[in-house]
């Protein structure tokens, strides 16, 4: 029993040839994958022969060529590497060039491991006490903070908020919002009622409206905004709009907290009715940071008269 191996199969002409791709039919993924895999044993072989064939009767240069086609043939078997290399520089020596192949693959390349993320900063309460008001008391105080160190987030608006007109009082006399936000003006008098402000550039008028019903206004400018009414002079009332996230409003005693807020340099800033003008105090935000005690001045007085919705002096004698 004689043992016909692929070098004398091709020697004798009965292998299918270097055409490529092989005739094998396909159905399906199975078959694609088998094809292809035949393919790229096929052309091992067809390389491997035809090389060696140069090689047996002495065309260097077809036989370098071949041998070198192999070579970089990716993923080649280390096995194939090892016999077909001594040939491959043998006939390109005889062919009179250099170039053999590219070798083995070359290792990857070390990378260094990525650096750990900071950790991100753990967010602070900042929480004090607020003196001073006058005779109206620090209650009602805002309290907010501006950094230094960079810049303040626009803060999103917050969510609607309520102002009631009841026994001709505003409740609470003192609301802070953040810019952007709806405040929903409801009267709970059994008679009409007027808001209006002329704190520019919030200014506006809500026109007349009776018990059980409400109006409302967006306000997107920062600073405070008198509230007053039209028909009855002894109603006033306030919003302060904020553009930071870090605000608080202090209660009866002064007392105040404000969460979230990142460690850094920072302006707290105090507003209060009773003041000319907010006090600013810079304070530094860490996690060894105690108790903040500001103040704001209460020196803004009595004004002269209660002004209408046109600015001009109320009539006193409405008795209203």
């Amino acid at each position: 029993m004689v043992m016909v191996t692929a070098l004398t199969l091709a020697l004798l002409g009965g292998w299918p040839g270097d055409e490529m791709p092989l005739p094998v039919t396909v159905k399906g993924p199975e078959d694609l994958q088998f094809k292809a895999t035949a393919e790229r044993q096929y052309l091992v072989f067809n390389l491997m022969v035809s090389g060696r064939l140069a090689w047996e009767r002495g065309d260097w240069a077809v036989a370098a060529e071949k041998f070198e086609q192999l070579l970089n043939v990716p993923e080649l078997p280390a096995s194939v590497d090892a016999a077909v290399r001594p040939f491959a520089i043998e006939a390109r020596k005889k062919a009179g060039g250099t170039p053999v192949g590219p070798g083995a693959a070359p290792k990857p390349a070390e990378t260094k491991p990525a650096e750990p993320a900071a950790p991100p900063k753990r967010l602070l309460t900042v929480a004090g006490t607020v003196s001073g008001g006058g005779s109206a008391g620090p209650g009602g105080a805002v309290i907010f903070l501006k950094r230094i160190d960079g810049a303040t987030p626009r803060p999103k608006p917050g969510k609607p908020r309520t102002v009631v007109q009841r026994e001709k009082r505003f409740e609470p006399r003192v609301i802070a919002v953040t810019i952007g936000t709806t405040v929903d003006f409801r009267n709970d008098d059994p008679l009409f009622h007027n808001v209006f402000s002329l704190s520019r550039p919030n200014d506006f008028d809500l026109g007349l409206y009776k018990g059980g019903t409400s109006e409302s206004k967006v306000f997107d400018t920062a600073g405070p905004v008198q509230l007053l009414c039209n028909i009855h002079s002894s109603m006033q009332g306030y919003v302060y709009v904020v553009d930071t996230p870090w605000f608080a409003q202090a209660d009866a005693a002064g007392r105040f907290t404000i969460k979230g807020v990142p460690p850094g340099e920072y302006e707290a800033k105090v507003w209060h009715e009773a003041a000319s003008k907010a006090s600013s105090v810079k304070v530094k935000v860490e996690p060894s940071s105690g108790p903040l005690s500001l103040s704001v001045d209460g020196d803004k007085g009595t004004p002269a008269f209660v002004p209408d919705k046109s600015g001009k002096p109320r009539q006193p004698q409405l008795g209203y």
